[in-house]
């Protein structure tokens, strides 16, 4: 029965959901992560780019981050920050077109492109460096984590020992039914922004004739993701790639950290019978801590994520929850 009971509080001058989210995005910074960059071919003849903080260590993390995200992003660059000082070389990969430079192909990223992120394993343990192997993803990067793990877990490599997700929309017609239009409307400002870039290189496939027009998820993927990554409808989208249903399947000793007050979780991401019939996959639902923020106390270097992940992943031989 992995339900997690929760050690985190918000601060208390952060006293909701949506202050718990917004605050750290804006104003988090996080110093000393340098990186160095490495662009891989995918089996499709893009690519993807990756950055590595390496400390010479055996033992690896790869983070996936949120929606509109990069390997710079606060919550990323603190985890990176946090394990490098615990001796683990971390690898930020950047999905599709989220690097800086638009991808090549008419396909770009979803929140279920977890064979991406199996060609970034297999690239890092192609190095030969590691024989450990964390995984942490972050909202989308956690869809993209749990499903990755559970869709097929006999070709997990078995370098992968633990992983954690944060602040993760397991149920993404949930999800996108429920998030508010004031996050929404900011999404859809920056998937805008690349859909003209890739209109410029797809003239032909990207009609982007009444798009100011869309202020839903459901509408953003009926019209783009389903078809452009060959999905029959957003339903169909949401059906195969929410991670939900592949919790059931996890091998490896996974934590999933959902707060109560995320505004952009629906009900069933909080898979509490999936916790209670997987041995393998815990389950912690803080009171509060909002999406991808879990701040803590002003000057705090490291957030709860970090330190939750710092102790689950690292925990010894049984995972410490």
């Amino acid at each position: 029965m992995p339900l997690v009971p929760s050690q985190y509080k918000a601060p208390f001058y952060l006293f909701n959901g949506h202050l718990q989210t917004i605050i750290p995005g804006l104003f988090r910074q996080v110093e000393g992560v340098q990186y160095a960059r490495e662009r891989i071919t995918t089996p499709d003849e893009d690519f993807i780019d990756l950055d590595w903080s390496r400390v010479g260590s055996e033992s690896l993390l790869v983070l996936s981050h949120g929606l509109e995200g990069d390997s710079h992003r606060p919550y990323i660059q603190a985890m990176v920050k946090a394990l490098n000082a615990q001796g683990v070389d971390a690898l930020a990969w950047n999905y599709r077109s989220c690097s800086g430079e638009p991808n090549m192909l008419l396909r770009s990223y979803h929140l279920g492109t977890s064979d991406d992120l199996a060609h970034v394993l297999q690239y890092a343990l192609h190095t030969g460096r590691y024989h450990t192997i964390y995984l942490t993803g972050f909202s989308a990067g956690g869809n993209i984590t749990l499903k990755y793990l559970g869709e097929h877990p006999e070709q997990v490599p078995q370098e992968v020992k633990r992983a954690i997700a944060f602040s993760t929309p397991i149920d993404l017609k949930d999800s996108a039914k429920n998030i508010s239009k004031v996050y929404t409307r900011r999404f859809l400002k920056t998937l805008g922004k690349k859909l003209e870039h890739k209109k410029q290189m797809f003239p032909d496939q990207i009609d982007l004739s009444g798009y100011n027009l869309l202020s839903s998820f459901p509408e953003f993927d009926e019209r783009y993701t389903a078809p452009i990554h060959g999905f029959k409808s957003a339903d169909d989208y949401y059906t195969r790639v929410s991670s939900k249903q592949f919790l059931k399947n996890i091998q490896v000793p996974t934590l999933l950290v959902n707060a109560k007050n995320d505004p952009f979780l629906g009900r069933s991401c909080y898979p509490y019978e999936e916790a209670r019939q997987n041995p393998n996959f815990y389950l912690e639902v803080p009171n509060s801590g909002g999406h991808v923020g879990f701040p803590e106390s002003y000057g705090n270097q490291y957030y709860y994520a970090e330190a939750r992940a710092v102790r689950f992943l690292l925990g010894g031989q049984k995972p410490e929850v």
